[in-house]
């Protein structure tokens, strides 16, 4: 969630919005692996689990160094709609895609709520419909709140310290991911 308000707080409502997209996504892509027992395989192959991990370690220390040397310049609050396209889609499918804790969630979660052993086709639809409306939802809230402060961000120095900030909180979130 943090995520996507500093990609709203930096880029705008429509950045935000993709990103959300992106995740929603990528974590739908987690509950369909850990549906289908995949998930397992990820957790019996300590190897492969490493690999996605630090994977998204390095991705996060990328986006902190990024966050961390941008150039504080003005923002205008007026976004321009053909700024960012989907990369912010992109980057967050891939950043959620390479979150191995998110695939362990799923694991952890779906035998909680159905015996996958016997879920069917209808449960599964059931359940991901369900996180299709409510995952976004969540995550808009997010997007919408962040967008209303942007517009607190407008000086280069406002600009500097929110980057440095979250380029910080970038840098903690891989510290955790790799010591966990």
């Amino acid at each position: 969630m943090a995520y996507l308000a500093t990609l709203t707080l930096d880029r705008g409502r429509r950045a935000g919005l993709l990103a959300t997209a992106g995740v929603a996504a990528g974590l739908s892509v987690h509950a369909i692996v850990a549906a289908f027992g995949l998930g397992v395989l990820i957790s019996q192959f300590p190897l492969l689990y490493q690999a996605l991990r630090w994977t998204g370690v390095a991705y996060l220390l990328y986006l902190a160094w990024k966050l961390w040397t941008a150039p504080a310049e003005r923002v205008a609050v007026q976004e321009d709609p053909r700024q960012h396209g989907w990369r912010a889609f992109v980057a967050s499918l891939m950043l959620t895609l390479a979150n191995p804790k998110a695939i362990l969630f799923f694991l952890a979660l779906l035998p909680t709520v159905v015996d996958l052993a016997t879920m069917n086709a209808l449960t599964f639809v059931e359940i991901s419909l369900s996180m299709a409306l409510i995952m976004p939802v969540v995550m808009f809230s997010y997007v919408f709140l962040a967008a209303r402060a942007r517009q607190l961000f407008t000086t280069p120095s406002a600009v500097r310290r929110l980057n440095r900030g979250s380029g910080v909180a970038m840098a903690s979130a891989a510290v955790v991911v790799a010591t966990r």
